[in-house]
């Protein structure tokens, strides 16, 4: 080892980094409802949700929201604060006192930077804050963090089913079928040939 790798080490910088965890979501087919005065949010945050495979269900203004919400309570909830009409801390302090959906998560989304924002956001009870413009990263990390902290049920992951090389196509579908979650004897899943 040269003095240079051995004093990296020493100091930490040579330190082997851990994978990221993968980020979690809600069961597939989650509805998510999106409220946003803005085509282009709805859009884009819609397809966003429905490529991670969300059931997505938009609102123009907060009154809609209200009543959408009220007929058939989402999972989720993405609130713009700006709306026209009834603005999105007036949606989110009614959902708030109403016991059919207080417990329903709600991540409000605003253009605006301000700090004065994001605290009344807190204080009326919104479980997250994304400002504008933002991507699929700070989408899915909201939804983690949810899952994460209990607010939302968290997606099954699927069960990785390793088959002998030795095996004819046509029996594959009759093993999946019959498969289980315990390994064969010997504790080891055979390995499939490359």
């Amino acid at each position: 080892m040269t003095g240079l790798a051995f004093l990296k080490r020493w100091l930490g910088a040579a330190t082997q980094a851990r994978p990221p965890e993968p980020m979690r979501k809600a069961p597939q087919g989650a509805r998510v409802l999106v409220v946003d005065d803005s085509a282009t949010i709805r859009a884009v945050l819609g397809r966003m949700l429905e490529v991670d495979g969300y059931q997505v269900v938009r609102a123009v203004d907060g009154e809609s929201a209200l009543e959408l919400v009220r007929q058939d309570p989402p999972a989720m909830i993405f609130l713009d604060i700006v709306l026209p009409g009834i603005n999105g801390f007036a949606v989110l302090r009614s959902l708030r006192h109403d016991p059919l959906t207080e417990h329903i998560p709600i991540v409000m989304i605003s253009g605006n930077q301000q700090a004065t924002e994001q605290f009344y956001v807190q204080r009326f009870g919104a479980d997250d804050f994304i400002s504008k413009p933002f991507g699929q990263g700070e989408v899915a990390g909201s939804i983690d963090r949810l899952v994460r902290l209990g607010r939302l049920p968290a997606r099954e992951v699927a069960t990785v089913v390793s088959l002998p090389v030795t095996v004819p196509v046509e029996a594959i579908p009759d093993m999946l079928a019959n498969a289980t979650a315990e390994l064969p004897e010997g504790g080891q899943a055979p390995e499939l040939a490359a």
